[in-house]
């Protein structure tokens, strides 16, 4: 975690300020986190001055004032819904800059500027992979975008593509950030989106949603498995719905798809009889069993830590009492078995003063990993 040559480490910016940011929430102040940390001059400019103040005040630059000189690069952060709008005035205000924007629908975008005649030769659309539930420039992180993907949109219009310093620009911006840069079409883009982000959006909030009249007795059941299903819908809805309108034809393709796939487990489960009916008719469980079994197979696909094929690693699961600092022993005592830890996760137990560790190593570490901890005096649930 962090060392020489890490993207979590600051360094000298191969981004050429001054750069300004319109849009000062998440997306907007963390990019202006992450410039200011390598000394590049940031301005920030928003509707509400409230936004501005609170991401001067966290350190993610400066508000835009009147006399500035003109930047060389400006990053619209703003709702997907007013972005085309944004980026084109921006275009006409500054003649001389490259203009990106970091909203996660692009087609939209794209289309709207070329309607209006913007000069498609400063722009390079872009979309950083990255977030948080929480939103606003208070939940700015300068490596909220650290080892992410950033995608950079090669729109590729006859007479009016980006110029090459264009696309330098906004690829020096994702690298100085200690993201990964991946060059997409708008429509694969989109496509790629509704897929891995706005679609399991809209699962997790229609499976949270159903929370809403459920009895006290079963939230008390509530385990790790619930929390992580229903985590990123605790997200901004006014957002969600400016993203998911956006995106409208991808994310119900999708949608559709999935409701093909839920037809055919309602279907089965309609058709499993009573505990005093019997046997279930023929293929009934296949059907349910080839449903789990291709979510086996998606799961399968998602790329490991380090991209390429995912690894399966060993859960070594300790209990973890919850008072201060138990949890850094915890991990400090993993690293000094010399056994590194690949993933972790927390469950913590109704009712009870303790948590569960689930820490992930390679399947060869585990047993070695529980014996130490064992002598060391941690439980090591089995």
């Amino acid at each position: 975690m962090g060392g020489p040559g890490s993207p979590l480490v600051p360094g000298v910016a191969a981004t050429t300020g001054p750069v300004r940011i319109v849009g000062a929430g998440l997306l907007g102040a963390s990019v202006g986190l992450g410039l200011r940390r390598s000394g590049v001059e940031v301005t920030l400019a928003d509707p509400s001055p409230t936004a501005v103040a609170l991401a001067r005040d966290v350190g993610a630059g400066r508000p835009a004032a009147d006399g500035d000189a003109g930047p060389a690069l400006v990053v619209v952060a703003a709702p997907p819904d007013v972005t085309a709008g944004v980026v084109a005035a921006e275009l006409v205000a500054h003649p001389s800059a490259v203009v990106t924007d970091v909203a996660s629908v692009k087609g939209q975008v794209l289309a709207t500027l070329r309607t209006v005649g913007a000069d498609l030769t400063r722009y390079v659309g872009s979309h950083p992979m990255a977030g948080r539930e929480r939103t606003g420039p208070a939940a700015a992180l300068p490596d909220l975008f650290a080892g992410r993907p950033w995608v950079i949109v090669d729109h590729g219009d006859q007479g009016n593509a980006p110029r090459t310093d264009a696309v330098l620009a906004v690829r020096n911006l994702a690298v100085d950030l200690g993201a990964v840069p991946v060059t997409l079409d708008a429509a694969t883009h989109d496509q790629a989106v509704a897929i891995v982000s706005h679609l399991p959006q809209l699962v997790a909030s229609l499976v949270a949603a159903r929370l809403r009249d459920a009895p006290p007795e079963a939230l008390e059941l509530a385990g790790q498995g619930l929390r992580d299903v229903t985590r990123i819908a605790a997200s901004d809805p006014q957002l969600w719905t400016a993203i998911l309108a956006a995106n409208a034809a991808a994310v119900r393709t999708g949608l559709s798809a999935l409701r093909d796939d839920l037809d055919v487990v309602l279907d089965a489960l309609g058709r499993v009889p009573s505990p005093a009916g019997g046997g279930a008719p023929e293929g009934v469980l296949s059907a349910l069993a080839r449903t789990l079994a291709a979510g086996n197979d998606g799961v399968a696909r998602v790329p490991g830590k380090h991209g390429g094929q995912r690894r399966r690693y060993a859960q070594v699961s300790v209990l973890v009492p919850d008072t201060p600092g138990s949890l850094a022993a915890l991990l400090t005592q993993v690293g000094e078995t010399g056994v590194n830890l690949e993933d972790l996760a927390i469950e913590h137990a109704a009712g009870r003063p303790v948590g569960i560790a689930d820490v992930s190593v390679l399947p060869e570490a585990a047993a070695r990993l529980e014996t130490e901890l064992t002598a060391r005096g941690w439980t090591v649930v089995r």
